[in-house]
Order: structure tokens, then sequence, then C-alpha cells
């Protein structure tokens, strides 16, 4: 199995040992792992703004790198659902639409692909899991609890497997932290609060860390968190499940 690691800009410049983790744990699973070295954004940026007509060069870059591996795995649900929900090439629109089922989630694709039953790691900390939104409602990674239906968390039944971790239940599973790309520049006020609500509520449960699979809540919330000098810290799922078990 040949995997190709999309790794979000954001990811490549402030957080590379989230790559590395990803990179690590994959080749851990078995999977044989390359990292294109020409992939840039995705996009995600431009066409959340209003602007997809703008990224024509991105789509054509990112299919120049990925097209040739059996899959595409990418430790960000938001850049996973933006390729998926708009990857096009108007010449080569098949392979395109090819590789936007191809491409997964980091915990969506160990679940669903490998259907991994162990995971030799530890991780001895009261832990909070932040559910992102487009992981929840764009990718389905978790059950949203509005809806009467059973609950079930992809993230969630990936770190159940870790030796001594103390996965905590908030109050609102749920809840954005008020990140939304964008939204948090030309929304800043109600992003903060947003952010400072749901950092309250892992406060209120004692958390050591704040986990989840998107590094750019985790970012948001690493900064509220920093600005009140807060104890808690965040990690990406992927440094946790790459922990080591010893």
């Amino acid at each position: 199995m040949l995997v190709g690691l999309f790794i979000p800009c954001y990811v490549n410049q402030f957080y590379p040992k989230v790559a590395i983790a990803t990179y690590e744990l994959l080749q851990k699973l078995g999977c044989t792992v390359e990292f294109p070295l020409d992939q840039t954004c995705c996009g995600q940026p431009m066409a959340n703004s209003g602007y997809e007509h703008l990224t024509k060069g991105c789509d054509k870059n990112f299919i120049d790198n990925f097209s040739k591996y059996d899959y595409i795995v990418c430790p960000s649900g938001s850049c996973v659902l933006h390729v998926k929900d708009h990857l096009h090439d108007e010449n080569r629109e098949e392979l395109a639409s090819k590789m936007r089922k191809g491409v997964y989630e980091l915990t969506e694709f160990i679940t669903d692909v490998l259907k991994v039953e162990s995971i030799d790691a530890k991780f001895p900390f009261r832990v909070g899991i932040h559910q992102s939104c487009h992981g929840q409602r764009g990718l389905k990674l978790s059950q949203m609890t509005e809806l009467n239906a059973p609950f079930f968390s992809k993230p969630g039944q990936l770190l159940s497997k870790i030796k001594e971790i103390d996965v905590v239940s908030l109050t609102r599973k749920d809840e954005c932290c008020g990140f939304g790309g964008t939204f948090c520049v030309t929304e800043e006020a109600v992003s903060v609060k947003m952010g400072q609500d749901r950092v309250k509520d892992h406060e209120r449960q004692g958390v050591d860390y704040i986990t989840g699979v998107d590094m750019s809540c985790l970012m948001h919330l690493d900064g509220i968190l920093k600005r009140q000098k807060s104890p808690i810290k965040t990690i990406h799922i992927a440094e946790i499940l790459n922990s080591a078990a010893n």
C-alpha cells in the first residue's frame, strides 16, 4: 500500500512535528509512505474566502503530486474535506474524481481502511477531545449530538486503545472552537469568545491536554490558553497515537 502524505501548509510551517508523527505512525501501521516535496496549499483559504476560481493552480499541482498513490492521507480534516469536495481539473476530471475518493483524514484512514485493532502507545494524561466541525459534519468522523442517533467517534475509538490515557467526557462534545479558517480573521471578537467558551469546558474537566484531528483548531485554542497562562496544552492526535509505549 503506497500512501502519499499530504501535509497542510500551516502544519508544514508551524507544526512539523505533527507531520513527522503522522509519517512515523503510518509506517508503524505497515504503510509505505512518501512525502511529495512539491506539494503546496490545497487552496482551501481562497475557496473559503469566495475565490475558488483562483485555485486551479493548486488543483493542478495537487494532482501532479498525488496522482500515483493508492491513498492520500492528511492530518487535517478541513483540508481533506476541501479536496474531497473541490478538487477538479477540466483536462483530467476523471483522475480528479478518482483522487477525491482516495483522500483520507488520518483517523478516518486508520479506522476505515487499515481497520487497526490495537495501537502500541502510551499517554498517561487526562485528555479532552475537540471534535472539529469539518471533520465531524463534513467527514462524519463523529456523531453530531443534536441527532437522535448512537454516538460514535473515530478519534475517540483510537484514543481508547492507548495505554494509561484518561479521555474525559465534555459537557458540549461538538461545540465549534470559533477558528473557522478565515472566520477568525474577519470575525475576530466572535472567534475569540467561542474559543474561550470551548477552553472553559475542558478546564472544568481538569484536562492536561486538548487533542483533535485539526491542528488549525488546536492552534486557535492554544493561543487562547497561552494568553490566559493556562497550564493546559494542545497536542495533535497523531502525536498521541505515535507516542512510545514504554
